[in-house]
């Protein structure tokens, strides 16, 4: 089987501390752990996850654990679905601030070099704008306060 990398960014408009930490936290919207239809999750390292989330009608289950946490600065995690096939790539995510702002890196390694597994970067691209939304819709809110 043929695989390949995935790495999608983009500049959210936070601290890399802030990032971060919505991030790490399964409860905090725009964080990629939250909504999911079914969660199992210890954000630690070793710590395992089973997210079920719901695409196109159907739930898809992913697997994984976290291989390093530095926060402000960078998660790395497995990861492992129906779209890997089953084999168990890695998902790195770094944080890098820039001025008022932090650019987020996510790269994905070991994905099938097919139509699924690349579909893996509209997915992560999603997530990242998802992440960018909810950052903005707080710092919108409590600058109003």
């Amino acid at each position: 089987m043929n695989l390949t990398e995935i790495t999608v960014s983009r500049t959210i408009p936070a601290s890399a501390e802030r990032v971060f930490d919505v991030w790490m936290n399964p409860k905090s919207p725009g964080g990629p752990w939250f909504g999911a239809e079914r969660l199992i999750w210890s954000g630690e390292v070793d710590g395992l996850f089973y997210l079920a989330g719901k695409h196109e009608g159907r739930t898809w289950p992913h697997y994984g654990r976290f291989i390093a946490i530095e926060r402000p600065r960078r998660v790395e995690h497995t990861w492992v679905s129906e779209a890997t096939k089953g084999v168990e790539s890695i998902v790195t995510v770094t944080m890098e601030p820039r001025a008022e702002e932090t650019e987020v890196t996510l790269t994905h390694t070991g994905v099938p070099d097919d139509e699924m597994g690349r579909r893996h970067k509209e997915g992560w691209a999603w997530i990242l704008s998802m992440l960018a939304e909810g950052l903005a819709a707080r710092k919108s809110a409590s600058s109003s306060d």
